[in-house]
């Protein structure tokens, strides 16, 4: 089944070109067929490489989803053209009054600064509130699951001595959830961040289930079956060339970066990157559509 998505949106043409099935939201009103409802709030800076790599994830599923993408006012992007936004993307408030089967909250690069200092945290945790009644179940990535769990749980988020940036070797703590359900006992993640939430903090709550670590990278995959919300802490959704762009990025600015580990051939960047998280990426995002979100129906919408 397709992903709905806004009718020019530039993404559309470049999950064409890689046969993904996608649809745009007019001819999508024309069919008798009623779409989960999936919100994306992308807190990246490079919006238009999130939102594609997010509406793939989604549209290679069995189910049709009709994805809304939601930017804050609060902060001005200063790397996405105001005309896309405008295009695009709503705000909560144009949005606020409806209901969705999910909402997907992504990473933000403010993970060395206090919760208090980001400039749409108050908006954040009005939508995170907004959310217990009227989404259905949340997957939240990397800082946004960290944030999830401050506001929900009170659990912070500790700086790591450096950034902890590469591909990292994962292994299945509990295999029995649905969630993880045909997933491998051990896979790889693309892990970069400067801060983490220990293993040990998250287990001390009740209600919460770690599913995935790393002995090298921490925690990868906690889940609150109660309350449907999922916890990612890294980058299932990263394209094989977004460490290798964040890498460089970071080397023109003159920023004390190390080579991403385990990701170049021989940790050789002048080689092509290694793909080798994409399988247990795309099985992620369909077991929490499957299960998480389509299943459940304790929400009407």
């Amino acid at each position: 089944m397709p992903i709905i998505v806004p009718q020019d949106l530039p993404a559309r043409s470049t999950l064409d070109g890689e046969h993904v099935f996608t649809i745009g939201d007019k001819e999508a009103r024309a069919q008798d067929i009623r779409a989960l409802q999936v919100a994306l709030l992308n807190l990246m800076p490079t919006k238009l490489a999130t939102e594609t790599q997010i509406a793939r994830m989604l549209a290679n599923t069995p189910l049709q989803v009709e994805l809304t993408l939601l930017h804050t006012t609060s902060r001005k992007s200063k790397n996405t053209d105001p005309a896309h936004l405008e295009a695009f993307y709503q705000t909560f408030d144009q949005v606020k009054d409806r209901n969705f089967d999910g909402l997907i909250v992504t990473g933000a690069p403010v993970e060395q600064m206090d919760w208090s200092e980001v400039e749409y945290w108050d908006e954040l945790t009005e939508i995170f509130e907004w959310s217990r009644l009227s989404v259905r179940s949340c997957l939240f990535l990397c800082w946004g699951a960290q944030a999830a769990l401050h506001h929900f749980h009170g659990l912070e988020k500790r700086l790591l001595p450096s950034k902890k940036f590469g591909v990292f070797h994962h292994r299945l703590v509990d295999s029995l959830p649905a969630l993880v359900r045909g997933q491998d006992d051990e896979f790889y993640a693309p892990v970069s961040r400067h801060t983490e939430v220990l293993a040990d903090d998250v287990r001390a709550i009740e209600g919460l289930q770690v599913l995935a670590e790393s002995d090298a990278s921490g925690l990868h995959l906690v889940w609150e079956p109660e309350q449907h919300r999922t916890y990612v802490f890294n980058h299932p959704e990263y394209d094989a060339d977004t460490l290798d762009a964040e890498y460089r990025r970071d080397l023109a600015r003159g920023l004390d970066i190390e080579v991403p580990r385990n990701y170049y051939p021989d940790d050789d960047p002048a080689r092509k990157p290694r793909l080798r998280w994409r399988s247990h990426g795309q099985l992620l995002f369909t077991n929490w559509l499957n299960h998480e979100v389509y299943q459940p129906t304790s929400l009407p919408v």
